[in-house]
């Protein structure tokens, strides 16, 4: 009987709970209007939609855009622009068999939702050239659509700093976002939204950090003096234990923060903070200043404006942004790296403190090339790492092609072109030429300036 009564209490108990919670419930809607249910426009099997009847305003305008910019890429017309690879579309187009004069894309491939030819025709008739990449343009129309789609996005949630002893598994973004708690990503679609953001701090971590995937080893990609650049920066970042503590008692001498410049920056300095922010997590001794530099540095971030009016203190009217968290300033310049470099805004530049990234600079493009002619020479006197990435191998190639043609023996190579650990998994498309598709981030090279070592000459034997 005792235990049949406590039970009773027990259920007691939790009656009056649910009754109190229900009466709770209810004074906070009275008080507090529930909030509205989530406006999602698509459902998860209703993302492929062609672009120009696409239920997204957005993407219809875009599709406008492609309709009035981009060209038919069959071989009966003629070269609407240079071919920029073997792999362009452009480069099947000859004076000899070429006739018809560019004609815009208009028709639709039904399979993948994008304009990709003039007319159904030509369609059908390079149906063979355009089945190499239509899954794949198909699952970028999806991937757009799923942005816009109005779901949550759990894997835009980032996770806090972890104690220092849970070491990152830096081995590939399955093993990365598992150490370092990420929400899990069950779904394909998810993890290529979730990488297109993270692979930019996440590409300067896998480099950076002590427990970084590139090393001397066969196959590491990493050269010898690839390994003298990583090491002198890796003693800034992972300084020895100090006692350092939150108290007076435990106040140290902390380095100077590890400047990384950005140059050519454009969608890299418009991310949301909080995805900067991830970099600091795995270095927790180290303070970081990033610094943006380039005329389209500014590119998606019309809420800043209007910017700082140029000052004898800011001379090149800088937007400064130092309160983001206490191991992380990032400053942004609207000029040219060689501008900044011959007014000595920089200097003195430390190879243990400083290192240059450069994301899909395009040095070797035809287009781009040209505003690189000054700045690469600069680049090369600091002596310290300068890392590249690119959109596809060709364009990494071009890019490695062109700065030998330029400065000849005058660099040391750090990091062996490859594919990038840490690219983006999500294809974006062109939409001044639909054929032509990339990843962010997809392969990373390093060099430096030659560095020549000084032998000191016996006066003995003279």
């Amino acid at each position: 009987m005792e235990v049949n009564n406590a039970k009773m209490d027990v259920y007691n108990c939790k009656i009056e709970l649910l009754e109190f919670d229900n009466n709770k419930a209810q004074r906070n809607q009275s008080t507090h209007p529930s909030p509205l249910p989530e406006r999602r426009l698509l459902q998860r099997d209703n993302l492929f939609h062609p672009f120009s009847e696409s239920p997204i305003p957005e993407i219809r305008r875009r599709a406008a855009f492609m309709k009035s910019h981009a060209y038919c890429p069959h071989p009966d017309h003629q070269q609407s622009r240079m071919s920029t690879g073997p792999y362009d579309l452009e480069a099947r187009k000859s004076r000899d068999k070429s006739s018809a004069p560019p004609a815009h894309v208009d028709f639709e491939c039904p399979d993948c939702g994008l304009p990709v030819y003039c007319s159904e025709h030509h369609w059908a008739d390079d149906y063979e050239a355009h089945m190499e990449i239509c899954d794949t343009l198909r699952q970028a129309n999806e991937d757009d659509h799923d942005l816009r789609s109005g779901r949550e996005f759990p894997e835009f949630e980032y996770p806090p700093p972890r104690v220092e002893e849970f070491l990152p598994n830096m081995t590939n973004w399955d093993t990365y976002l598992y150490t370092r708690d990420y929400n899990a990503i069950n779904e394909a679609r998810s993890m290529r939204q979730a990488t297109r953001l993270l692979t930019y701090p996440v590409t300067i971590t896998s480099i950076l950090h002590e427990l970084s995937p590139y090393n001397i080893r066969r196959g590491g990609r990493l050269t010898v003096e690839g390994l003298r650049s990583l090491s002198a920066l890796r003693y800034t970042l992972h300084p020895p234990r100090s006692g350092e503590g939150i108290d007076v008692k435990g106040l140290r001498v902390r380095a100077p923060p590890v400047r990384i410049f950005i140059l050519g920056a454009r969608a890299e300095s418009s991310l949301p903070r909080d995805v900067w922010i991830q970099l600091t997590y795995l270095f927790h001794r180290g303070i970081f200043h990033l610094i943006f530099i380039g005329p389209e540095s500014m590119t998606n971030r019309d809420s800043e404006f209007p910017l700082p009016e140029r000052t004898s203190r800011n001379p090149f009217g800088a937007v400064v942004e130092d309160r983001i968290s206490p191991e992380m300033k990032i400053t942004t310049y609207i000029e040219y790296f060689h501008t900044l470099h011959q007014a000595q805004e920089f200097y003195p530049y430390d190879p243990y403190l400083d290192c240059f990234f450069l994301f899909h600079p395009g040095l070797g493009h035809p287009a781009s090339s040209h505003e690189w002619e000054q700045t690469l020479p600069l680049l090369l006197e600091t002596k310290v790492p300068i890392f590249c990435t690119g959109y596809t191998e060709w364009d990494m190639e071009r890019d490695i092609k062109w700065v030998n043609d330029q400065v000849g023996g005058e660099m040391d190579i750090l990091m062996e072109p490859g594919e990038n650990l840490f690219r983006s998994l999500r294809w974006d498309l062109n939409d001044l030429d639909p054929s032509d598709i990339s990843c962010g981030n997809w392969g990373i090279w390093a060099f430096r300036g030659k560095r020549y070592e000084a032998t000191m000459k016996d006066s003995s034997t003279s």
